[in-house]
């Protein structure tokens, strides 16, 4: 089991559903409290140990709320970079939709690289999104979920 400390924070607005699902499997599964933060009400499974908080509708209003409220050991689920920079800031380790890990190794590098494409999609260089989540992504973000929540039981002793 994750130290009782360890939260998941789940960025819901953007969330495919299957990805919103998994995370709950998880939080029963390793007995671990997950926050569903969104702009709006989201479905959740009836459980004590998943809870919901609804902002206002306000820019970046979910991802203020979860940069101020995680901590050290949280897993922040977000397919927003800035909110993961600032969550690893925090000493929580963020986790995107495609299964990849943003730390302190890398999150910085993931952000430049974000604010590049958006800077290319402003000026019409680039244009579109990530592809639809699909099972594939959802087995690789399964798998990362399971090694990261590995990592903090050892990090957090």
């Amino acid at each position: 089991m994750v130290s009782p400390q360890t939260t998941i924070w789940l960025d819901a607005d953007a969330a495919p559903r299957a990805l919103k699902e998994l995370c709950y499997q998880v939080g029963e599964r390793r007995r671990l409290r997950v926050v569903v933060v969104a702009n709006q009400q989201q479905r959740i499974p009836d459980s004590h140990l998943i809870e919901q908080f609804t902002v206002g509708s306000g820019f970046d209003a979910a991802d203020d709320h979860i940069a101020d409220q995680c901590r050290s050991g949280d897993l922040v689920v977000t397919a927003d970079i800035p909110l993961a920079a600032r969550a690893v800031e925090k000493g929580a380790i963020a986790l995107d939709h495609r299964g990849r890990v943003l730390d302190e190794e890398n999150v910085q590098e993931c952000l430049a690289m974000r604010n590049l494409s958006h800077a290319l999609r402003e000026d019409g260089v680039a244009t579109g999104g990530p592809p639809p989540f699909g099972k594939a992504d959802r087995q690789r973000f399964a798998n990362a979920v399971d090694r990261t929540l590995t990592a903090l039981i050892k990090r957090l002793g």
